[in-house]
């Protein structure tokens, strides 16, 4: 990905990862619109997110990790299941050198899809 790139769209950010990252992040991509369907893909901060009333999550792949932000309510509320991956108020890192946590992913952002409705 070259720096300073600004994305119009998801797939324009797509197009501009190298294969192994793409793969791994078509993986969570799939996941995300599985989980809320009905959600608009958009571009928010250069990166992919999901939106409905809000912005749900948002994610991106880095050199390392895919980053994975999906609020600070959302980070608390799976504390306990995230144990072991780094994060931040806002974010969480996931390896790209380990299995991507899908059905966690899913249920963090089905848990931010309630939020959004309230």
């Amino acid at each position: 990905m070259k720096p300073n790139t600004k994305f119009q769209t998801v797939d324009e950010y797509f197009t501009s990862l190298p294969s192994r990252s793409k793969k791994i992040l078509k993986e969570v991509r799939k996941t995300i619109k599985q989980a809320v369907p009905k959600a608009e893909e958009v571009i928010s901060y250069n990166m992919p997110a999901f939106k409905m009333n809000g912005i749900l999550v948002w994610f991106a792949v880095h050199t390392e990790h895919v980053g994975f932000y999906p609020r600070p309510s959302a980070i608390f509320a799976f504390a306990k299941e995230l144990e072991g991956y780094k994060m931040s108020k806002g974010a969480i890192q996931f390896p790209l050198d380990e299995p991507m946590p899908l059905k966690l992913i899913s249920k963090i952002v089905k848990f931010r899809l309630k939020e959004d409705k309230k």
